[in-house]
C-alpha cells in the first residue's frame, strides 16, 4: 500500500479549518489518486487541482507541499559502481562461502570457503564440512599469509552470511584491527570478486570432471586443482600473473599434468617378479609437498615421488595368453643363431687398419689457438680460412659491430681450426 506524507504550509483563516479536517479524513482516498506522482510538488495560490502522471486530477484542498512515498513503484537501479582497488598485498581480502553441494566430497566436505587478495587476485580455497568452520579457516588463512608476508590484513569484504555475522567472528576482527566490509542486503554485485571467482572455479570443475570417469565425489580434488591453476595463469584484473605478484617469482608450469590422466607410481620396495609401478589416476597437487597426489585404481591414495606419464609406459597387452608346460626340464635347449655372412672393413678406412686388425690413430696436427695457426707451416692456408669465414659472416650480417656499454664485459670467443679430409685421408680443405 502506498503511503503519503503531507507537509502543509498554512496561511489560512478560520473559514478553512473545516477544509483541513476534511483533508485529513480523505488521506486514504488521496493515496489512490496520487498514482504516478514521484516528486515533490508545490501548488501556487489559486490552483484548484493537480495533474499526476496517469492523467488523473487530484483536488487540492489547501495550498502547500505534498511529499509522496510510493515503495510499490520502486525499482532497483542498475549497478555501475566500481570499488576502489587495494594498493598493497593484504590491503583487502574478498571472501565467500559456497555450498552445500549435492554430493559430498571425499572426506565428507559439503562447502568451501574462498579468500582472494584484492591487489594480486591470488586466491586460497579451504574445504569445509559445515559452515560453522568458517572462523577456523579464516584464522588458518590469516596466520599463514601474515607470517609469509610480514604484513597484516587490513579489511575483509564479505556478504551478510551468518558465518561472518557471528559474535566470535566479529570479536576476532575487532581484536586484530581488521575492518569488516559487509555488502548491503540483496546486492551480491558489491562482492563481485568472490562471486565471479566462484563461478569460474565451478565452471572449471565441471569441465575437468566431464573429461574423466571419476565419481562426482572427487569434486574437492578438482576444485583445489582449479584454484592452483587459476593462480598461475594470466588475469585481466592484474598486469602480472597472480602467483608472480603474490610471491615475487614467476610460476613454473612445466610440471603440471592433465587432471584425471593416467599415472604410474614407482614402488619404494618391490620384489624380483612383481611390477615395479602401480597404475594410478592423477588428482591434484598437495599443498604441503612438491609431490603429486594420485588415486590408485585399488582405491588408496598415493603421494608420488616419481610420476611417469602414460605415453612413457609400454601399452598393456590384454587377451593374449601363452601355454607353458608344467615341467620346464622337458624343453629342448636350442643354440643361438648367428649370422654366417662374411664381414669386411670399409674401404674408406682401410688405410687406418693394419693387416693385424690394429687401428692407427692419426694426428691431423690441427692448431688449438690463433697463435699456433699463424705460426704453423700452413699459416697462409689458415689465414685464408679465417678470412673466408669472416667475409661469410659479414655478407650474411651475422652480427653488428657496436661500442660496448660501460661496465659490461663482452663475451669472449675463440677460433676452432679443422682439416677436412677425403675418403683416402688426404687434406682437402682448411676450415676456421
Amino acid at each position: 500500500m502506498e503511503s503519503v506524507s503531507i507537509a502543509v504550509r498554512l496561511d489560512i483563516g478560520k473559514e478553512t479549518a473545516q477544509s483541513i479536517l476534511k483533508m485529513s479524513r480523505r488521506l486514504k482516498q488521496l493515496e489512490h489518486q496520487f498514482q504516478g506522482l514521484h516528486t515533490r510538488r508545490t501548488l501556487a495560490k489559486g490552483d484548484v487541482d493537480l495533474r499526476v502522471g496517469n492523467g488523473a486530477r487530484v483536488v487540492a484542498l489547501v495550498v502547500g507541499t505534498y511529499v509522496l512515498s510510493l515503495p510499490r513503484k520502486m525499482i532497483k537501479a542498475p549497478f555501475s559502481g566500481k570499488g576502489e582497488r587495494a594498493s598493497d598485498l593484504l590491503g583487502l581480502i574478498h571472501s565467500d562461502v559456497c555450498g552445500p553441494m549435492n554430493t559430498h566430497a571425499r572426506g565428507g566436505y559439503q562447502y568451501f570457503i574462498m579468500f582472494t587478495d584484492d591487489f594480486s587476485r591470488y586466491g586460497y580455497i579451504y574445504l569445509m564440512r559445515h559452515k560453522s568452520e568458517a572462523l577456523e579457516k579464516f584464522k588458518e588463512f590469516k596466520n599463514e599469509v601474515q607470517n609469509q608476508h610480514g604484513k597484516s590484513i587490513k579489511a575483509l569484504r564479505s556478504d551478510r552470511g551468518g558465518e561472518y555475522l557471528s559474535q566470535d567472528f566479529d570479536e576476532l576482527l575487532k581484536e586484530r584491527g581488521i575492518v569488516s566490509q559487509l555488502t548491503p542486503p540483496g546486492t551480491p554485485q558489491w562482492n563481485g570478486v568472490s562471486e565471479k571467482r566462484n563461478r569460474t572455479l565451478l565452471d572449471m570443475v565441471r569441465s575437468m570432471m566431464s573429461h574423466t570417469d571419476l565419481p562426482t565425489s572427487f569434486w574437492g580434488y578438482a576444485l583445489e586443482t582449479a584454484a592452483f591453476t587459476l593462480n598461475r595463469v594470466p588475469s585481466k584484473s592484474v598486469q602480472k600473473k597472480p602467483h608472480e605478484m603474490w610471491t615475487g617469482r614467476r610460476p613454473n608450469m612445466s610440471f603440471m599434468k592433465i587432471w584425471g590422466c593416467k599415472a604410474y607410481v614407482k614402488h619404494q620396495m618391490s620384489t624380483k617378479l612383481e611390477p615395479k609401478s602401480e597404475k594410478c589416476i592423477f588428482v591434484g597437487y598437495p599443498k604441503e609437498t612438491k609431490e603429486f597426489l594420485t588415486n590408485s585404481e585399488k582405491g588408496r591414495n598415493i603421494e608420488l615421488k616419481e610420476v611417469q606419464q602414460q605415453q612413457d609406459i609400454e601399452p598393456e597387452v590384454e587377451g593374449i595368453s601363452q601355454a607353458v608346460e608344467e615341467n620346464p626340464t622337458d624343453l629342448e635347449t636350442q643354440p643361438l643363431r648367428r649370422s654366417t655372412r662374411e664381414r669386411y672393413e670399409p674401404e674408406r678406412y682401410g688405410f687406418l687398419v693394419t693387416t693385424h686388425g690394429d687401428v692407427i690413430l692419426v694426428d691431423q696436427d690441427e692448431p688449438k689457438t690463433y697463435q699456433e695457426a699463424v705460426a704453423s707451416p700452413d699459416s697462409k692456408k689458415w689465414l685464408e680460412a679465417m678470412r673466408s669465414e669472416m667475409d661469410s659472416m659479414l655478407e650474411n650480417q651475422v652480427w653488428t659491430l657496436v661500442e660496448p656499454p660501460e661496465g659490461i664485459k663482452p663475451i669472449g670467443c675463440k677460433w676452432v681450426f679443422k682439416k677436412k679430409t677425403d675418403m683416402d685421408g688426404y687434406v682437402q680443405t682448411y676450415k676456421g
